[in-house]
């Protein structure tokens, strides 16, 4: 799955709050934590930090599930936190291993995408990513 301009998106920005930085990688690092376990159980943990519409293409595609889906997904261990932009209602927080999207909803932040490979001139290539 591609992750449309996301890479054109991190080109600059405000200042953003060190507590909404905080919040962005605390939702990123949540989600990955659950992710690494979603194999060996079926509770739905992980994906309750998962963006809806990536929740839903998780279960369309490979499905039956979100929690099915993310576990083929073998989104990689997320290592250490590198750093984190924030833009307004979206995220980026770049890990060890690979970046992860973040989007501002009324509950909270929840993650878009996750276990992205950059490429040249191209969009984004992730494991798990919405429509």
């Amino acid at each position: 799955m591609a992750l449309a301009a996301a890479a054109a998106a991190w080109t600059g920005g405000c200042a953003t709050p060190a507590a909404e930085r905080d919040a962005v990688t605390a939702a990123a690092l949540d989600f990955a934590r659950r992710a690494q376990s979603a194999a060996h159980t079926d509770d739905g943990a992980a994906c309750r930090f998962l963006a809806p519409a990536t929740r839903e293409a998780l279960a369309r595609y490979p499905g039956p599930s979100c929690e099915a889906g993310l576990g083929d997904a073998a989104v990689p261990a997320p290592g250490r936190v590198r750093t984190t932009d924030v833009y307004g209602h979206q995220g980026r927080v770049v890990l060890e291993h690979d970046p992860y999207f973040v989007t501002w909803f009324p509950d909270g932040w929840k993650v878009r995408a996750a276990g992205c490979v950059p490429r040249p001139e191209r969009p984004y290539d992730c494991r798990v990513a919405g429509d």
